[in-house]
């Protein structure tokens, strides 16, 4: 994680390799309904909804369960009623943490995510206590090999706010709203698009400098990301390029 820009594409290969597994499709799923029943069943006209669509999309969920998931949340199909709620905590080493989450029981899930944040030796906060430290932002995640010089003309014209070089890949930021027109305009211009979604990047990190450190903040948001009613959680972490080896080894 050098510097708060890489935070969305490790999330991004993160989520591939969970999705391999299987385990992203049930929070999907849940996105898409939620968004259709919030901004309606029509993705041309429910920005949040066409983003989910091209998220589930491509992690391979089948098409059909998809448009169901649209009918639950538009009244067509039957479905439970989830109720979007934001949780703020921290990690250890003062890392601020934002979670996103979905759920039909909001005194069970506030409960069960305080005891995560506890047992991981974290703590939760109160609403608000760390949200300003995050800007909600749409990425888009392009192929490493595409020219810089045309992916920049392309992104630019196309309401794009910055890019820069992650490891294998260019990440490319916009407006929350803008993300799909963004994503369209790369691939029109011929370039390959890995991923896209909205995201909550930090507007300022904490640097984790020990191997210590980066994996007790690390083993705090997998815990999280291993609640069923959870769909996201960010981090303010600045994991230096070192670190992170030593992680993977």
């Amino acid at each position: 994680m050098s510097g708060h820009s890489k935070w969305a594409t490790i999330k991004h290969k993160k989520g591939a390799a969970d999705a391999k597994r299987g385990k992203l499709f049930a929070k999907l799923i849940r996105q898409v309904e939620v968004a259709a029943r919030n901004g309606g069943g029509d993705p041309e006209m429910n920005p949040t909804l066409r983003t989910m669509f091209q998220k589930a999309r491509d992690a391979s969920v089948p098409l059909d369960t998809i448009e169901r998931a649209i009918k639950r949340g538009t009244g067509e199909l039957d479905g439970v009623d989830y109720e979007s709620i934001n949780y703020e905590g921290y990690a250890p080493n003062g890392v601020a943490v934002y979670v996103e989450a979905l759920t039909d029981n909001r005194n069970r899930t506030g409960a069960e995510i305080r005891s995560v944040f506890s047992k991981q030796g974290g703590s939760l906060a109160e609403p608000g206590a760390v949200a300003w430290q995050f800007e909600r932002t749409g990425v888009v995640l392009v192929d490493g090999a595409a020219d810089e010089d045309e992916l920049m003309m392309v992104a630019l014209d196309a309401g794009a706010t910055d890019i820069a070089r992650v490891d294998d890949l260019w990440q490319v930021t916009c407006g929350p709203t803008d993300t799909s027109a963004l994503r369209h305009a790369v691939e029109e211009a011929g370039l390959t698009v890995q991923g896209s979604d909205l995201t909550m990047l930090p507007t300022s990190t904490v640097e984790l400098d020990s191997v210590e450190a980066a994996r007790a903040v690390l083993r705090l948001i997998d815990a999280l990301d291993d609640h069923d009613d959870v769909q996201d959680v960010y981090a303010n972490a600045d994991i230096p390029d070192a670190v992170l080896a030593e992680l993977g080894d």
